[in-house]
C-alpha cells in the first residue's frame, strides 16, 4: 500500500459507545472469535488521494480488489452525478493508477458499470451505453485492448476466477432477450442457460399475482462461488421503461429471487421477495437483510443470526473464510446520530460485532439512485472495501484488518 496512507488511522471510525455496547450486551469475545482481528489497530483509509473526483466500487456483490490481491478496480468520474467517466486500475504496492477504459456512461451511481475482474484476473468486464444503446465489453488487462462482446444486453456478476459472466435483457426493455445468458469473455461465446418460458413454466401463478401478467425477463443474475448456482430476480418493464426512461424507479418493476442449478438447468428455490441476497461460500446459502440465512438446499430453511443489529439499508456481504459477514446501513438501530450510515462487521454466528467505521452518507453523488457504501472483502478476508459520500465526492475507502490470530 501507499506509506503516505497506510499510517492514516482514524482512531473515531469505531466509537467507544459501539464498542461498549458490543462487550456490555454480548460479553467479552472467546478465544477463537474471528473478530478480534478487526477490534483493535485496524486502519480505515480512502484507496486513492487524487482530489476532484469521484471513485467508487461496483457492488457489495463483486470484490474491487484483483484475485491475487495485487491491485484495485473503481469508476472514476468528474461530473457531479458520477454517470459518466472512466475505468481506473491502481496498483496497490506502488498507488500507481492506470485508466483501462475511458468515457463510459452509466445507469445509475449505485453501481457504476458493474464493473469486475473475471479470467483471475487477466481481464476486467464492464457494459456501456451510446446513443440508447447497452453494450457489455472486456478489457485485455495485458494489451488493455477492449473488446465489444455483446450488444442490447447489461452486466450483472460472475467469478474473478473464470471466464463467464452473467447478461441479460434490459430490465425496462429487454427486446428479445429475456433468457438468462453466459458469455465467455475468451472466446466472446454466448449461450443460454436458463429460458424465461422454464421460469414461467415454474413460478406461472406467483408472476402472475406480481406482474399482473406484463411480460417478464431475468434481471441481475449472480453467480454462486463454485460457479453451479445463479440467483436472480424478475423484472417487468414500468411506465417509464416503456418510454425508455431507464434512470427512473419506475422504469421497471423487480421482485423475487429465483436459484437455479447450472449444471442441471433445473430451478432450487424460490422466494417471492429480494432485499439483497449475496452467497455464502459454500454456495449453497443465501444471506439476506435481517441477519439471516436462506439454504437453498432445504427449501429455504432459514436460519436466524442472533443479537446482532438490523441496520436499515443494509448490504451483507459474507467473507470468503465464512467466519464473518459485513454490511452497511443506518446506524440508529444501535444509538447512532440519526442519517448516518455505519459499516459494520459480524461474526455469523450471532452476538458479536463490531462498528468499524461511521459517516454521514448523504452527499456525494448525486445520481438519481445514489450510491450506498456496499461494503465487501477481499479474497483473503483481511481487507473491507466501501464507498463513503460524505463530502463533495463518492470515495472507496478500504478498512484493513490488524496482522495476528485469524
Amino acid at each position: 500500500m501507499n506509506a503516505s496512507l497506510a499510517s492514516n488511522r482514524l482512531p473515531t471510525a469505531v466509537p467507544a459507545l459501539f464498542a461498549l455496547i458490543a462487550f456490555s450486551l454480548f460479553g467479552a469475545p472467546t478465544s477463537n472469535d474471528p473478530l478480534r482481528p478487526w477490534q483493535a489497530g485496524v486502519t480505515v483509509r480512502r484507496v486513492s488521494e487524487i482530489p476532484g473526483r469521484h471513485a467508487l466500487h461496483t457492488y457489495y456483490l463483486t470484490n474491487p480488489e484483483s484475485p491475487d490481491g495485487r491491485r484495485v478496480l473503481f469508476f472514476a468520474s468528474t461530473t457531479p452525478d458520477a454517470h459518466h467517466g472512466d475505468l481506473v486500475v491502481r496498483d496497490r504496492a506502488s498507488g500507481k493508477e492506470t485508466v483501462i477504459a475511458r468515457g463510459i456512461n452509466t445507469e445509475d451511481a449505485h453501481r457504476g458499470a458493474c464493473q469486475q475482474w473475471i479470467s483471475n484476473g487477466r481481464r476486467v468486464a464492464y457494459h456501456d451505453v451510446k446513443d440508447g444503446r447497452w453494450s457489455v465489453h472486456v478489457v485485455d488487462m495485458e494489451t488493455l485492448q477492449d473488446r465489444k462482446l455483446a450488444d442490447d444486453r447489461q452486466l450483472c456478476f460472475g467469478r474473478a476466477i473464470d471466464d463467464l459472466l452473467p447478461i441479460y435483457g434490459c430490465h425496462w426493455n429487454p427486446g428479445p432477450y429475456r433468457d438468462l445468458e453466459l458469455l465467455n469473455a475468451a472466446t466472446g461465446e454466448v449461450r443460454t442457460v436458463v429460458t424465461i418460458a422454464d421460469v414461467e413454466r415454474h413460478n406461472g401463478p406467483w408472476l402472475a399475482k406480481e406482474f399482473g401478467g406484463r411480460t417478464t425477463s431475468i434481471f441481475f443474475p449472480v453467480i454462486s462461488p463454485d460457479g453451479q448456482r445463479v440467483f436472480f430476480k424478475m423484472s417487468a418493464p414500468g411506465p417509464d421503461g416503456e418510454k425508455n426512461n431507464f434512470m427512473s424507479k419506475n422504469a421497471s418493476h423487480r421482485q423475487g429471487t429465483v436459484v437455479y442449478d447450472l449444471t442441471t438447468r433445473t430451478p432450487v428455490f424460490m422466494r417471492e421477495k429480494w432485499g439483497h441476497p449475496g452467497w455464502h461460500p459454500d454456495s449453497r446459502r443465501i444471506i439476506e437483510m435481517g441477519n439471516v440465512f436462506f439454504d437453498t438446499s432445504e427449501n429455504g430453511r432459514m436460519e436466524k443470526m442472533p443479537d446482532l443489529p438490523n441496520m436499515r439499508g443494509n448490504h451483507p456481504s459474507v467473507s470468503p473464510d465464512g467466519r464473518l459477514f459485513v454490511m452497511d446501513g443506518l446506524l440508529d438501530e444501535i444509538g447512532g446520530p440519526k442519517g448516518h450510515w455505519g459499516v459494520t462487521v459480524c461474526d455469523v454466528r450471532g452476538q458479536h460485532f463490531q462498528v468499524l467505521h461511521r459517516f454521514d452518507n448523504a452527499r456525494g453523488a448525486n445520481s438519481w439512485r445514489r450510491n450506498h457504501p456496499h461494503p465487501i472483502f477481499s479474497a483473503d478476508s483481511r481487507r473491507i472495501y466501501f464507498n463513503v459520500s460524505d463530502g463533495e465526492w463518492t470515495q472507496l475507502y478500504v478498512a484493513e484488518a490488524a496482522h495476528g490470530d485469524k
